[in-house]
């Protein structure tokens, strides 16, 4: 088990095939578990309300980030210390858990970021690394100012003072460069650690960084 002072944050919309094996590989370690229900139209609700974990839920999908940031603020309330943020599509492996929360426990950074690219290698399609994720890399350089060798994985812990700092009010998948944007403006510690990704399905699209991209645009323009 981790420390009871770790808390699992996992979005999840209409995830009726993967959320009760995600849920049972997250309960070995710990019990303090947030679904995030984002207004799923199966049976992901009824799923997570017959397991020993905490549900919230949005009555209209607002998009992973909006998850999070509801996630996020719940385990803050509730004494959280480490936040971490966990996708429920099955893909990211709970063991990882360990190895993503270590840096902030030897107070060696204040949030970390998983990645694909070090260590161990995922096995993904290569056409999503070529043309998506490091396309994605050398945006995320440009926009934010921090070049880290993965982009938009989603796998991170965040410590107390990281979760209370980045606020996040990209309600969509460009969450993951504004993120990366306050960790630069906020000065925090960041590092990354490797992780394994299993490809269930192939995730996001080609046309996801084009929404990304004019929903990271919009928020400069417009402040939001």
């Amino acid at each position: 088990m981790i420390d009871n002072k770790v808390w699992i944050i996992i979005p999840a919309h209409n995830e009726q095939e993967n959320i009760f094996g995600v849920i049972k590989s997250v309960q070995e370690l710990t019990p303090n578990i947030v679904i995030v229900n984002d207004a799923s139209t199966d049976r992901t609700g009824d799923i997570v309300k017959a397991l020993n974990c905490y549900m919230l839920e949005h009555m209209v999908n607002r998009g992973q980030g909006a998850a999070l940031q509801t996630g996020t603020e719940f385990a803050l309330a509730n004494g959280a210390e480490i936040i971490v943020h966990f996708d429920a599509d099955g893909q990211m492996q709970a063991k990882d858990i360990y190895r993503i929360i270590n840096p902030i426990l030897d107070r060696q950074a204040e949030i970390v970021f998983g990645t694909r690219f070090l260590g161990k290698k995922s096995k993904m399609p290569w056409t999503k690394k070529y043309f998506i994720l490091k396309p994605a890399i050398i945006f995320n350089w440009f926009f934010t100012g921090i070049k880290l060798s993965d982009a938009h994985n989603g796998f991170r812990a965040l410590s107390r003072k990281a979760a209370e700092t980045i606020k996040i009010t990209q309600d969509n998948m460009a969450h993951a460069t504004e993120i990366l944007d306050q960790v630069r403006a906020h000065d925090l510690n960041y590092t990354e650690v490797p992780v394994e990704i299993v490809y269930n399905q192939y995730g996001q699209k080609f046309t996801s960084g084009f929404k990304i991209i004019r929903d990271l645009i919009f928020a400069k323009i417009f402040g939001k």
